[in-house]
């Protein structure tokens, strides 16, 4: 099933661009493995969603299914696989996992027999494991977490876990009693494995059990460890901080290519910035925004508290008193997104579209000067990245992956390998504005503003070296077992 290499490792994530996503997970889950296939037999491993479309990726059943029987109760189970785009994919499908409409529930809930369905999930991973008797086992957020434990307590199996916190807000708490129904002994309930003020968290147990546990940028690896952002975990974590690492996400940049893009309107490089103009008017034409000389600032997100929405909602009336043009793209919560509609309805230099669409958001990116990143946390972020290969420059909050990726405009150094932008560190809708205001004042400095343009879209953003990092960390965890 895999060709021969001196590591085989099962990379298991609950979202995959491009079969599901419902944010960052998604496109870490596509690009890591693909930037590790030149190092390691790596093998894909996700859910079978309805909402899959099989027939567009040539997914099909292998022939191979499985009763797994947890606490008593036989679910069954079956493999599906497909290749894409050089990479392969193993698909589980069963139907408490798969017939949904989304992937955890409707917007802002979650179902309510989610533990049952992702540590479902959990135990068809390790049954993946025995089948395949893969080396390593890379697992990522609350929904594989399970998994860690699972493979703890098989003296049987000799795989090394590695278990990635993509965001520690979504822990995956859930009641007591849901302990039994996953079939797990009440020794496992204490507080050093899944208790949980009197719940049980399962991303605990991966952090408890796994060989190595990462998270998604070096600085977002130091926040969790302290109250203000270790969402009740910190001390947990500093009593496993031995096996803590943070390795700053990358992003695929052949995926993320202006020059290549067919989602643009026009494509272009660092040497062609002017073709970005093609796009920008374009882009003001599909919203209704005018003024092509404006400088168009954008947010592209979740609408959650998390991507700072309160700290933009509290400063657009402030902002849109410039002579900018503001485009506002995504979804989540409701009374964000009645607000947005209000305010976009009351400043006409302001658009808002709800919804997600991958190709719009390529356009997005290549018709915007700025994008706006006001974040409360951001564990890596990936939009920041995205935007800087695209010639559109950031303006982020100083926290997580953001201090890591992007260095303040005013330290701009020719030979740096870290992009720049505006970077404000209070949590406050004056702060942002400020930055704005700045951002705003800097774009008619034309010269100036493209040198750094350019440079931040030369910079290597690639997995490249972040990639070897988990190589080298596969490596070293085998070589402990020898």
């Amino acid at each position: 099933m895999r060709s021969i290499k001196p590591i085989t490792a099962l990379f298991a994530s609950s979202e995959v661009f491009p079969f599901a996503k419902s944010g960052g997970l998604a496109d870490v889950s596509y690009s890591l493995p693909r930037a590790l296939s030149s190092m390691v037999a790596i093998t894909v491993a996700m859910p079978l969603y309805r909402t899959i479309d099989r027939e567009k990726y040539s997914i099909k059943p292998l022939g191979i299914s499985a009763e797994i029987n947890i606490s008593g109760t036989p679910h069954h189970t079956e493999l599906y696989g497909c290749e894409y785009q050089g990479m392969e994919y193993i698909f589980i499908h069963s139907p408490v996992l798969s017939e949904r409409d989304y992937l955890y529930g409707p917007p802002g809930e979650g179902y309510v027999d989610n533990a049952l369905r992702f540590g479902l999930f959990s135990y068809a991973i390790v049954d993946l494991v025995k089948r395949y008797r893969f080396d390593v086992l890379h697992l990522n957020d609350w929904q594989t977490a399970l998994s860690a434990l699972l493979v703890h307590r098989d003296p049987d199996l000799n795989t090394k876990t590695v278990f990635t916190i993509h965001n520690l807000a979504y822990q995956g708490i859930f009641d007591h009693h849901m302990l039994g129904a996953l079939g797990i002994s009440d020794e496992y309930f204490t507080m050093g494995t899944l208790e949980y003020y009197g719940n049980i968290n399962l991303m605990k147990a991966a952090i408890a059990f796994a060989d190595k546990v990462t998270t998604v940028s070096p600085q977002y690896a130091k926040e969790i460890l302290t109250p203000e952002y270790g969402n009740g975990l910190e001390g947990f974590l500093q009593s496993h901080s031995d096996k803590l690492v943070g390795i700053l996400n990358g992003i695929d940049s052949t995926h993320f290519s202006p020059k290549d893009d067919k989602a643009l309107v026009k494509r272009y490089d660092s040497k062609s910035l002017s073709n970005k103009k093609v796009n920008k008017k374009a882009c003001l034409k599909e919203t209704g925004l005018q003024d092509i000389e404006r400088p168009l600032f954008v947010f592209i997100g979740r609408l959650v508290a998390q991507k700072g929405l309160d700290i933009l909602i509290d400063a657009l009336d402030d902002i849109a008193s410039l002579p900018i043009n503001i485009l506002i793209r995504g979804e989540g919560e409701e009374h964000y997104r009645s607000e947005l509609k209000r305010l976009a309805a009351k400043h006409e230099n302001i658009s808002f579209i709800y919804g997600y669409d991958e190709a719009i958001s390529h356009r997005i990116y290549a018709s915007a000067d700025f994008l706006m990143m006001p974040s409360l946390y951001e564990p890596c972020g990936l939009n920041q990245l995205i935007a800087m290969r695209y010639g559109t420059m950031p303006i982020v909050r100083s926290t997580g992956g953001l201090i890591d990726s992007v260095l303040p405009i005013e330290e701009y150094d020719a030979s740096s390998t870290t992009g720049h932008g505006f970077v404000f560190s209070q949590e406050t809708s004056d702060a942002l504005s400020l930055s704005v205001t700045k951002a705003f004042e800097s774009y008619a400095k034309k010269r100036s503003f493209n040198k750094v343009l350019r440079h931040n879209m030369q910079v290597d953003l690639s997995w490249g070296d972040r990639a070897k990092q988990y190589f080298e960390l596969y490596t070293t965890l085998l070589s402990k077992t020898v």
